[in-house]
């Protein structure tokens, strides 16, 4: 007999089907449809996978009794109640380490996007503007580049980074002893140092707002800063008004605290580059996330350690 699965994030068609082949799923991707499974449903489930925006509360899991098993697709597992399900016995993995090359990819075109100002010169040429009329560009070489969390997500910023031939430092909690680059211990101080400052620390409340009015005005007017992390990591309305008021250059954004809803602050400003939260999203990271969750529910049901617990 298949497990009985909970999935709560939005899955596209062929993933749904490809998990079905192993278990009985139950697919409740609002909070609708989440609330309806889980009181009809909840004594049946025994594995629920999600997200870290999703998550899954403690009580919640109170209404699981035969749940063994949580997995989080991508690396972010903030909104998940770590500590209730340890309490319980309940093993968590996420999907780490399957997306981090896309991540970066994105966070890096966020960033060219932004300090070109590419975006606008699109709709400059639709409105006939040619470059004479418009200011110089700056450019993205040779400049500095902070990374705020240097996990696996940054180290991979890093490297695209040096491809640019950009000087590289970054805040963490503490200092990587497998790198070389130049380690702050304060995030103001990194900000002050830095030309553009890419935001790649988890998210949560010991990051929320981390990136505040204090650290946007130490970046500076010509300063870039990019979120491919979570958007509650951004004082939203911070941003906004240094945005409006010039004392940043740009902002590159994938994440945001309101969403799924727009960033209504942001959306008119012509120096906010705006992606909808897909910098993990390509056919192949997504394909790669679902083959690690299913490799790891194999592993857990055969009794066997999963490959990315937390």
């Amino acid at each position: 007999m298949k497990p009985n699965l909970l999935i709560l994030s939005y899955q596209l068609d062929q993933h749904l089907a490809q998990i079905a082949t192993d278990f009985h799923v139950f697919y409740a991707p609002t909070a609708e449809q989440r609330a309806q499974t889980i009181a009809a449903n909840g004594d049946k489930i025994q594995v629920v996978l999600t997200i870290g925006s999703v998550g899954l509360t403690a009580a919640e899991m109170a209404l699981m009794p035969n749940l063994t098993l949580i997995s989080a697709l991508g690396a972010g597992y903030e909104n998940i109640d770590i500590a209730a399900a340890r309490a319980r016995g309940i093993v968590v993995s996420n999907g780490a380490g399957t997306n981090d090359a896309c991540v970066a990819d994105h966070a890096m075109g966020l960033l060219l996007a932004a300090v070109r100002g590419i975006p606008q010169l699109g709709v400059a040429v639709h409105q006939g503007i040619w470059r004479t009329a418009l200011p110089l560009p700056p450019s993205v070489s040779n400049k500095r580049l902070g990374i705020v969390g240097l996990g696996t997500i940054g180290r991979q910023i890093a490297k695209r980074a040096a491809g640019f031939d950009l000087e590289i430092a970054y805040h963490s909690r503490s200092v990587r002893e497998d790198v070389s680059f130049e380690y702050f211990d304060s995030l103001l101080k990194l900000a002050q140092w830095a030309d553009f400052l890419v935001v790649a620390t988890p998210g949560g409340a010991g990051t929320k707002h981390l990136i505040n009015r204090e650290i946007l005005d130490a970046l500076g007017p010509n300063g870039v800063l990019v979120n491919i992390a979570r958007g509650s990591v951004v004082d939203t309305e911070q941003l906004a008004q240094a945005l409006r008021q010039h004392r940043i250059a740009a902002a590159g954004l994938d994440v945001y605290e309101s969403e799924p809803k727009p960033p209504e602050q942001l959306l008119h400003l012509p120096n906010a580059v705006l992606t909808p939260h897909v910098a993990g999203w390509s056919p192949e990271s997504v394909d790669e996330t679902v083959r690690l969750f299913l490799d790891n529910a194999q592993r857990h049901f055969a009794g066997q350690p999963v490959l990315t617990p937390l």
